[in-house]
């Protein structure tokens, strides 16, 4: 099961910031990987992708051991899973497009080879 744990980190400002607090999350047990979107003078997003649930309190001390805040904590258990249902409608409608797209030209190739032979 795939979990991605979104930090609210307030106090970033640039990319120190972004690497000190990278460093830190990473010893965290069980962290897999680690991305920040920096929001310089606001609360910084931070997620951390993990195959289990990770110890909130452990994630707290490492940003608080870089000399950050956390603000806010949201963890999304199955996160693959929630992922590819979100973005399952968007897929459809794009192969739905596409087949209606596919249609199309093949009714336009049909109509043009009928211009070209006057027997048809």
């Amino acid at each position: 099961m795939s979990t991605v744990t979104t930090l609210g980190v307030t106090g970033m400002t640039c990319s120190h910031c972004v690497a000190s607090v990278t460093e830190e999350v990473e010893k965290v047990a069980g962290v897999e990987n680690v991305s920040i979107e920096l929001h310089d003078g606001g609360t910084s997003e931070v997620s951390v992708f993990s195959d289990e649930p990770l110890d909130e309190k452990a994630l707290r001390d490492a940003v608080d051991e870089a000399g950050y805040a956390v603000e806010s904590v949201d963890v999304q258990q199955d996160a693959l899973a929630a992922q590819y249902a979100e973005q399952a409608p968007g897929k459809q409608a794009a192969h739905d497009d596409a087949t209606t797209s596919d249609a199309a030209a093949t009714s336009f190739a049909t109509r043009t080879a009928d211009l070209r032979d006057p027997s048809v």
